[in-house]
């Protein structure tokens, strides 16, 4: 669960970060402005992050990152990572398409009041894209937690490793297994369940 807090965290900052720059850099296609061209040349990347994000087993993601690009650290933490900048790639579409669901007339209604466009982004525009896709990114969180039985890759004890050494030690494969999967099961149906209960009241508030 703290891998998939901060795994969730990770993903909604920086995935917000990505969602709002590609905006911007749609919205100055014509503007050949030293600022211009440094958007572009971020969204440019950005977009390939993703792409190779969304691209590759999370496993051999996961194998990198402890291994290869941060093997001298704690391999907890380097889980928090490497499923946050996985999760990243997911949110960042996410709250692109809530941005994109938001009105445009909004950003020329705060543009009108003398607000520049990253405010214009954080104060009004941010708000009701999260409203919007509440849901979607409750549901990554969901994904995020079943995503982590993989981290016994790298020595990380967890549920999936924990019934992985008492199979080793019993030889028996049924009950750890199981035990494991009805946990899962349990945390999973649980999260579902609160988030159709978000859905109900968001629709609610929405026709009230």
């Amino acid at each position: 669960m703290f891998i998939t807090i901060v795994a969730a965290l990770i993903g909604i900052a920086v995935g917000t970060v990505i969602a709002v720059i590609h905006n911007i850099a749609s919205q100055k296609q014509r503007r050949r402005t030293l600022g211009g061209t440094l958007i572009r040349l971020l969204d440019k990347l950005f977009v390939a992050y993703v792409a190779v994000m969304r691209g590759t087993p999370l496993a051999i993601q996961l194998m990198i990152w402890a291994f290869v690009l941060l093997s001298g650290k704690d391999k907890l933490t380097v889980a928090r990572i490497a499923f946050g900048l996985n999760s990243e790639a997911y949110v960042s579409e996410d709250i692109r398409a809530g941005i994109n669901s938001v009105d445009a007339g909004q950003m020329e209604a705060g543009r009108s009041l003398g607000l520049d466009r990253l405010t214009t982004m954080r104060r009004i525009i941010l708000p009701q894209a999260i409203k919007n896709i509440l849901p979607a990114l409750c549901n990554e969180g969901i994904a995020v937690l079943k995503e982590t039985s993989i981290v016994g890759l790298v020595a990380v004890v967890d549920l999936t490793r924990a019934s992985d050494l008492v199979r080793s030690r019993t030889l028996l494969a049924f009950f750890p297994l199981v035990s494991v999967a009805i946990v899962y099961f349990i945390l999973v149906a649980g999260l579902s369940s609160a988030v159709k209960r978000m859905e109900k009241r968001l629709a609610k508030s929405d026709r009230g």
